[in-house]
Protein backbone atom coordinates (compact mmCIF):
# COMPACT_ATOMS: atom_id res chain seq x y z
CA UNK A 1 0.00 0.00 0.00
CA UNK A 2 1.72 3.61 -0.96
CA UNK A 3 0.56 7.13 0.20
CA UNK A 4 0.98 9.84 -1.86
CA UNK A 5 2.12 12.90 0.32
CA UNK A 6 0.87 16.51 -0.44
CA UNK A 7 3.42 19.45 -0.66
CA UNK A 8 1.44 22.46 -0.24
CA UNK A 9 2.51 25.35 -2.42
CA UNK A 10 4.11 27.95 -0.56
CA UNK A 11 3.19 31.42 1.15
CA UNK A 12 2.34 34.79 -0.55
CA UNK A 13 5.49 36.40 -0.60
CA UNK A 14 7.31 33.45 0.08
CA UNK A 15 10.67 33.28 -3.18
CA UNK A 16 8.91 29.90 -4.33
CA UNK A 17 6.19 31.95 -5.40
CA UNK A 18 7.81 34.92 -6.65
CA UNK A 19 9.50 32.40 -9.42
CA UNK A 20 6.24 31.47 -10.98
CA UNK A 21 5.49 35.33 -12.19
CA UNK A 22 8.02 35.26 -14.92
CA UNK A 23 11.21 36.48 -15.46
CA UNK A 24 11.20 38.99 -12.75
CA UNK A 25 11.77 37.66 -9.48
CA UNK A 26 10.61 40.75 -7.48
CA UNK A 27 7.52 41.56 -6.49
CA UNK A 28 6.08 44.92 -4.97
CA UNK A 29 5.95 43.15 -1.51
CA UNK A 30 9.49 42.10 -1.92
CA UNK A 31 10.71 45.42 -2.78
CA UNK A 32 9.35 46.99 -0.13
CA UNK A 33 10.64 44.23 2.68
CA UNK A 34 14.13 44.18 0.74
CA UNK A 35 14.64 47.08 -0.49
CA UNK A 36 14.65 49.20 2.93
CA UNK A 37 17.68 46.86 4.13
CA UNK A 38 19.33 47.57 0.74
CA UNK A 39 18.70 51.62 0.77
CA UNK A 40 19.70 51.61 4.53
CA UNK A 41 23.32 49.51 3.49
CA UNK A 42 23.91 52.16 1.09
CA UNK A 43 22.77 55.09 2.92
CA UNK A 44 25.51 53.92 5.80
CA UNK A 45 28.37 53.54 3.55
CA UNK A 46 27.73 56.74 2.31
CA UNK A 47 27.56 58.86 5.61
CA UNK A 48 30.78 56.59 6.74
CA UNK A 49 32.69 57.29 3.66
CA UNK A 50 31.99 60.97 4.28
CA UNK A 51 33.49 60.99 7.96
CA UNK A 52 36.19 59.41 7.42
CA UNK A 53 38.85 58.34 4.33
CA UNK A 54 39.88 54.67 6.12
CA UNK A 55 35.93 53.77 5.61
CA UNK A 56 36.25 52.23 2.00
CA UNK A 57 39.91 50.77 1.98
CA UNK A 58 40.50 47.66 0.73
CA UNK A 59 42.21 46.43 3.80
CA UNK A 60 38.69 47.91 5.70
CA UNK A 61 37.02 45.88 3.60
CA UNK A 62 37.91 43.04 3.92
CA UNK A 63 37.83 43.31 7.51
CA UNK A 64 34.33 44.08 7.16
CA UNK A 65 33.52 41.20 5.03
CA UNK A 66 35.19 38.73 7.25
CA UNK A 67 33.32 39.59 10.13
CA UNK A 68 30.37 39.67 8.21
CA UNK A 69 30.48 36.82 6.57
CA UNK A 70 30.66 35.05 10.34
CA UNK A 71 27.58 36.65 11.25
CA UNK A 72 26.12 35.75 7.96
CA UNK A 73 26.57 32.17 8.40
CA UNK A 74 25.07 32.33 11.39
CA UNK A 75 22.31 34.26 10.44
CA UNK A 76 21.35 31.68 7.59
CA UNK A 77 20.93 29.20 10.24
CA UNK A 78 18.86 32.00 11.99
CA UNK A 79 16.64 32.19 9.19
CA UNK A 80 15.85 28.56 9.08
CA UNK A 81 14.50 28.48 12.26
CA UNK A 82 12.55 32.17 11.68
CA UNK A 83 10.74 30.94 8.97
CA UNK A 84 9.15 28.07 10.89
CA UNK A 85 8.46 30.32 13.58
CA UNK A 86 10.94 29.03 16.18
CA UNK A 87 14.16 30.99 17.96
CA UNK A 88 17.41 29.60 18.70
CA UNK A 89 19.22 31.87 21.51
CA UNK A 90 21.78 28.79 22.02
CA UNK A 91 23.97 29.27 18.77
CA UNK A 92 26.57 31.77 20.17
CA UNK A 93 27.12 29.24 22.78
CA UNK A 94 27.29 26.12 20.45
CA UNK A 95 30.21 28.35 18.18
CA UNK A 96 32.42 28.78 21.44
CA UNK A 97 31.32 25.28 22.62
CA UNK A 98 32.62 23.95 19.10
CA UNK A 99 36.06 25.45 19.47
CA UNK A 100 36.52 24.60 23.00
CA UNK A 101 36.10 20.55 21.21
CA UNK A 102 38.08 21.35 18.72
CA UNK A 103 40.38 22.89 20.86
CA UNK A 104 40.66 19.81 23.89
CA UNK A 105 40.97 17.27 20.35
CA UNK A 106 44.20 18.83 19.20
CA UNK A 107 45.68 18.69 22.94
CA UNK A 108 44.65 14.46 22.13
CA UNK A 109 42.03 12.87 23.81
CA UNK A 110 43.44 10.05 26.76
CA UNK A 111 42.48 6.27 26.07
CA UNK A 112 40.26 4.66 28.76
CA UNK A 113 42.20 2.39 30.85
CA UNK A 114 46.28 2.75 29.43
CA UNK A 115 48.04 5.64 29.36
CA UNK A 116 47.72 6.49 25.46
CA UNK A 117 46.70 9.52 24.44
CA UNK A 118 45.21 9.47 20.89
CA UNK A 119 45.67 12.17 18.53
CA UNK A 120 42.47 12.81 15.30
CA UNK A 121 43.97 14.28 12.17
CA UNK A 122 43.24 18.07 11.16
CA UNK A 123 39.90 17.03 9.45
CA UNK A 124 38.47 14.02 12.10
CA UNK A 125 38.89 17.18 14.14
CA UNK A 126 36.81 19.43 11.93
CA UNK A 127 34.84 16.81 11.74
CA UNK A 128 33.77 15.96 15.24
CA UNK A 129 33.44 18.98 16.03
CA UNK A 130 31.23 20.73 13.88
CA UNK A 131 29.23 16.94 14.46
CA UNK A 132 29.09 17.64 18.07
CA UNK A 133 27.30 21.88 16.96
CA UNK A 134 24.73 19.59 15.30
CA UNK A 135 24.00 17.05 17.55
CA UNK A 136 23.25 20.38 19.97
CA UNK A 137 21.20 21.47 17.24
CA UNK A 138 19.26 18.27 16.97
CA UNK A 139 18.74 17.76 20.89
CA UNK A 140 17.41 21.27 20.29
CA UNK A 141 14.86 20.02 17.46
CA UNK A 142 14.02 16.77 19.37
CA UNK A 143 12.75 18.35 22.52
CA UNK A 144 11.11 21.42 20.58
CA UNK A 145 9.52 19.39 18.04
CA UNK A 146 8.92 16.37 19.96
CA UNK A 147 8.03 17.21 23.62
CA UNK A 148 6.12 20.36 22.15
CA UNK A 149 8.36 22.58 24.51
CA UNK A 150 8.74 26.68 23.75
CA UNK A 151 11.66 27.39 21.76
CA UNK A 152 12.59 30.38 23.71
CA UNK A 153 12.77 28.22 26.64
CA UNK A 154 14.66 25.44 24.98
CA UNK A 155 17.06 27.35 23.09
CA UNK A 156 17.82 29.48 26.15
CA UNK A 157 18.44 26.64 28.48
CA UNK A 158 21.15 24.99 25.83
CA UNK A 159 23.00 28.54 25.97
CA UNK A 160 23.32 28.23 29.52
CA UNK A 161 24.46 24.05 29.00
CA UNK A 162 26.17 24.75 25.82
CA UNK A 163 28.10 28.01 27.65
CA UNK A 164 29.03 25.76 30.91
CA UNK A 165 30.40 22.56 29.21
CA UNK A 166 32.48 25.43 26.93
CA UNK A 167 34.16 26.54 30.09
CA UNK A 168 34.39 22.98 31.89
CA UNK A 169 36.29 21.74 28.40
CA UNK A 170 38.51 24.76 29.01
CA UNK A 171 38.71 25.17 32.79
CA UNK A 172 39.92 28.74 32.78
CA UNK A 173 42.47 28.09 29.71
CA UNK A 174 42.50 29.49 26.27
CA UNK A 175 43.53 26.80 23.80
CA UNK A 176 46.55 28.80 21.92
CA UNK A 177 49.39 26.69 20.95
CA UNK A 178 47.98 23.66 20.52
CA UNK A 179 45.82 24.66 17.46
CA UNK A 180 48.91 24.27 15.63
CA UNK A 181 49.54 20.55 15.57
CA UNK A 182 52.74 18.31 15.81
CA UNK A 183 54.22 17.18 13.06
CA UNK A 184 53.80 13.00 12.62
CA UNK A 185 50.40 13.16 14.51
CA UNK A 186 48.98 14.61 10.72
CA UNK A 187 47.42 17.29 12.80
CA UNK A 188 49.08 20.60 11.24
CA UNK A 189 47.74 23.18 8.98
CA UNK A 190 44.48 24.16 10.83
CA UNK A 191 45.80 27.79 10.33
CA UNK A 192 46.94 27.54 6.88
CA UNK A 193 43.64 26.28 5.61
CA UNK A 194 41.31 28.32 7.76
CA UNK A 195 43.07 31.19 8.10
CA UNK A 196 43.71 31.31 4.05
CA UNK A 197 42.57 33.78 1.51
CA UNK A 198 41.65 32.16 -1.69
CA UNK A 199 41.39 34.67 -4.35
CA UNK A 200 42.10 37.91 -2.11
CA UNK A 201 38.67 37.06 -0.17
CA UNK A 202 38.52 35.03 3.29
CA UNK A 203 37.80 31.56 3.82
CA UNK A 204 35.09 32.93 5.79
CA UNK A 205 33.32 35.01 2.98
CA UNK A 206 33.54 31.88 0.40
CA UNK A 207 32.04 29.54 3.00
CA UNK A 208 29.52 32.53 3.28
CA UNK A 209 28.47 32.68 -0.25
CA UNK A 210 28.66 28.47 -0.68
CA UNK A 211 26.11 28.34 1.93
CA UNK A 212 24.21 31.19 0.95
CA UNK A 213 23.83 29.68 -2.90
CA UNK A 214 22.79 25.85 -0.79
CA UNK A 215 20.20 27.37 1.24
CA UNK A 216 18.37 29.36 -1.75
CA UNK A 217 18.57 26.38 -3.55
CA UNK A 218 16.93 24.35 -0.76
CA UNK A 219 14.31 27.00 0.34
CA UNK A 220 13.73 28.05 -3.47
CA UNK A 221 14.04 24.41 -5.55
CA UNK A 222 13.15 21.63 -2.83
CA UNK A 223 9.76 20.39 -1.30
CA UNK A 224 11.96 20.97 1.96
CA UNK A 225 12.19 24.77 1.48
CA UNK A 226 7.92 25.10 0.39
CA UNK A 227 7.61 22.68 3.54
CA UNK A 228 9.41 25.25 5.57
CA UNK A 229 7.10 28.14 4.47
CA UNK A 230 4.04 26.20 4.99
CA UNK A 231 4.71 25.39 8.32
CA UNK A 232 5.74 28.71 9.38
CA UNK A 233 2.59 30.50 7.77
CA UNK A 234 0.20 27.94 9.17
CA UNK A 235 1.17 24.61 11.06
CA UNK A 236 -2.07 22.96 11.75
CA UNK A 237 -2.98 23.28 7.58
CA UNK A 238 0.46 22.26 6.86
CA UNK A 239 -0.08 19.05 8.97
CA UNK A 240 -3.59 18.57 7.65
CA UNK A 241 -1.78 18.65 4.23
CA UNK A 242 0.32 16.07 4.89
CA UNK A 243 4.30 18.11 5.80
CA UNK A 244 6.40 16.38 7.87
CA UNK A 245 6.28 19.08 10.29
CA UNK A 246 8.09 17.72 13.04
CA UNK A 247 10.71 16.30 10.62
CA UNK A 248 11.25 19.75 9.25
CA UNK A 249 11.50 21.32 12.93
CA UNK A 250 13.93 19.16 14.42
CA UNK A 251 15.83 19.42 10.83
CA UNK A 252 15.67 23.56 10.84
CA UNK A 253 17.57 23.30 14.46
CA UNK A 254 20.40 20.70 13.13
CA UNK A 255 20.72 22.75 10.36
CA UNK A 256 21.40 25.86 12.74
CA UNK A 257 23.45 23.63 15.06
CA UNK A 258 25.80 23.24 11.76
CA UNK A 259 26.35 26.47 11.06
CA UNK A 260 27.36 27.71 14.24
CA UNK A 261 29.78 24.71 14.47
CA UNK A 262 31.26 26.04 11.19
CA UNK A 263 31.80 29.29 12.59
CA UNK A 264 33.12 28.02 15.64
CA UNK A 265 35.61 26.49 13.67
CA UNK A 266 36.33 29.75 11.42
CA UNK A 267 36.41 32.22 14.28
CA UNK A 268 39.04 29.84 16.18
CA UNK A 269 41.37 30.19 13.14
CA UNK A 270 40.59 34.00 13.02
CA UNK A 271 41.82 34.33 16.93
CA UNK A 272 44.42 31.86 16.96
CA UNK A 273 42.44 30.80 19.87
CA UNK A 274 39.80 28.79 21.43
CA UNK A 275 38.40 30.64 24.38
CA UNK A 276 35.70 30.54 27.05
CA UNK A 277 33.75 33.89 25.56
CA UNK A 278 33.83 33.05 21.62
CA UNK A 279 30.45 32.98 20.18
CA UNK A 280 29.09 35.77 22.80
CA UNK A 281 25.96 37.87 21.16
CA UNK A 282 26.04 35.68 18.07
CA UNK A 283 22.49 35.12 18.57
CA UNK A 284 21.28 38.79 18.89
CA UNK A 285 23.23 39.44 15.70
CA UNK A 286 21.85 36.61 13.66
CA UNK A 287 18.44 37.42 14.55
CA UNK A 288 18.99 41.23 13.83
CA UNK A 289 20.33 40.01 10.50
CA UNK A 290 17.60 38.36 9.96
CA UNK A 291 15.03 40.91 10.83
CA UNK A 292 16.39 43.83 9.05
CA UNK A 293 16.62 41.50 6.05
CA UNK A 294 13.20 41.53 5.83
CA UNK A 295 11.77 38.35 7.56
CA UNK A 296 8.92 37.82 10.21
CA UNK A 297 9.41 36.62 13.49
CA UNK A 298 6.04 35.28 13.24
CA UNK A 299 7.46 32.47 10.38
CA UNK A 300 6.34 31.80 7.27
CA UNK A 301 8.23 35.05 5.40
CA UNK A 302 12.30 35.44 4.35
CA UNK A 303 14.85 35.06 2.21
CA UNK A 304 18.74 34.11 1.97
CA UNK A 305 19.48 37.47 0.49
CA UNK A 306 17.74 39.42 2.77
CA UNK A 307 19.22 38.12 5.78
CA UNK A 308 22.97 38.59 3.47
CA UNK A 309 21.81 42.42 3.22
CA UNK A 310 20.65 42.75 6.82
CA UNK A 311 24.52 40.85 8.16
CA UNK A 312 26.07 43.43 5.93
CA UNK A 313 24.10 46.09 7.68
CA UNK A 314 24.91 45.20 10.96
CA UNK A 315 28.54 44.60 9.82
CA UNK A 316 29.15 48.45 8.03
CA UNK A 317 27.24 49.93 10.66
CA UNK A 318 29.35 48.29 13.53
CA UNK A 319 33.01 49.06 11.60
CA UNK A 320 31.95 52.83 10.62
CA UNK A 321 31.12 53.15 14.38
CA UNK A 322 34.35 52.01 15.60
CA UNK A 323 36.34 54.39 12.82
CA UNK A 324 34.33 57.35 13.75
CA UNK A 325 35.46 56.90 17.27
CA UNK A 326 31.92 56.27 18.92
CA UNK A 327 31.65 55.20 22.61
CA UNK A 328 31.23 51.22 22.83
CA UNK A 329 28.32 51.83 24.89
CA UNK A 330 26.57 53.71 22.70
CA UNK A 331 27.33 51.51 19.50
CA UNK A 332 25.38 49.29 21.18
CA UNK A 333 22.51 51.55 21.86
CA UNK A 334 22.73 52.75 17.94
CA UNK A 335 22.77 49.14 17.29
CA UNK A 336 19.55 47.62 19.23
CA UNK A 337 17.78 51.46 17.56
CA UNK A 338 18.37 50.52 14.45
CA UNK A 339 17.10 46.21 15.27
CA UNK A 340 13.75 48.54 16.85
CA UNK A 341 13.47 50.17 13.85
CA UNK A 342 13.29 47.61 11.28
CA UNK A 343 11.23 45.49 13.34
CA UNK A 344 8.53 48.93 13.47
CA UNK A 345 8.59 49.77 9.85
CA UNK A 346 8.03 45.85 9.04
CA UNK A 347 5.24 45.94 11.37
CA UNK A 348 3.84 49.33 10.11
CA UNK A 349 4.28 47.87 6.57
CA UNK A 350 2.31 44.51 7.30
CA UNK A 351 -0.36 46.94 9.05
CA UNK A 352 -0.33 48.99 5.51
CA UNK A 353 -0.67 45.78 3.27
CA UNK A 354 -3.59 44.15 5.72
CA UNK A 355 -6.00 47.59 5.47
CA UNK A 356 -5.18 47.96 1.93
CA UNK A 357 -6.18 43.88 1.35
CA UNK A 358 -9.25 44.43 3.22
CA UNK A 359 -10.00 47.52 1.41
CA UNK A 360 -9.87 45.91 -1.58
CA UNK A 361 -11.70 42.50 -0.50
CA UNK A 362 -14.53 45.14 0.71
CA UNK A 363 -14.65 47.04 -2.82
CA UNK A 364 -14.90 43.64 -4.48
CA UNK A 365 -17.39 42.54 -2.78
CA UNK A 366 -19.66 45.75 -3.28
CA UNK A 367 -18.43 45.82 -7.38
CA UNK A 368 -19.91 41.99 -7.04
CA UNK A 369 -23.23 43.01 -5.23
CA UNK A 370 -23.74 45.52 -7.73
CA UNK A 371 -23.36 43.64 -10.57
CA UNK A 372 -25.73 40.84 -8.96
CA UNK A 373 -28.18 43.93 -8.72
CA UNK A 374 -27.71 44.99 -12.14
CA UNK A 375 -28.44 40.94 -13.22
CA UNK A 376 -31.24 40.57 -10.85
CA UNK A 377 -32.89 44.50 -12.67
CA UNK A 378 -32.07 42.60 -16.06
CA UNK A 379 -33.95 39.60 -15.42
CA UNK A 380 -36.91 41.26 -14.05
CA UNK A 381 -37.65 44.01 -16.97
CA UNK A 382 -37.21 40.83 -19.15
Amino acid sequence: MSTTTTTPAPPAGAPAAEEKKGPSRFNMNTLLVEGRALIALVIIIAIFAIMSDNYLTAGNLTTITKQVAFNAIVALGMLMVILNGGIDLSVGSIVGFTAAVAGNLFRGVPVPGTDATMFPSLWVIIIISIAVGMLVGWINGLLIARLNLAPFIVTLGMLYVARGLTEVLLNGQNITNELRGQEGLNNTGFFEIFASRPLGLPLAAWVMIILAIIFSIVLNRTPFGRWLYATGSNERAAQLSGVPVKSVKTQIYVLSGLCAGIVGILQMANISSATADLGTFYELNAIAAVVIGGAALSGGRGTVRGTIIGAFVIGFLANGLVIVGVSPFWQKVITGAVIILAVAVDQIQQIVQRRRSSARAVASAKAAAARRQSTDQTSARS
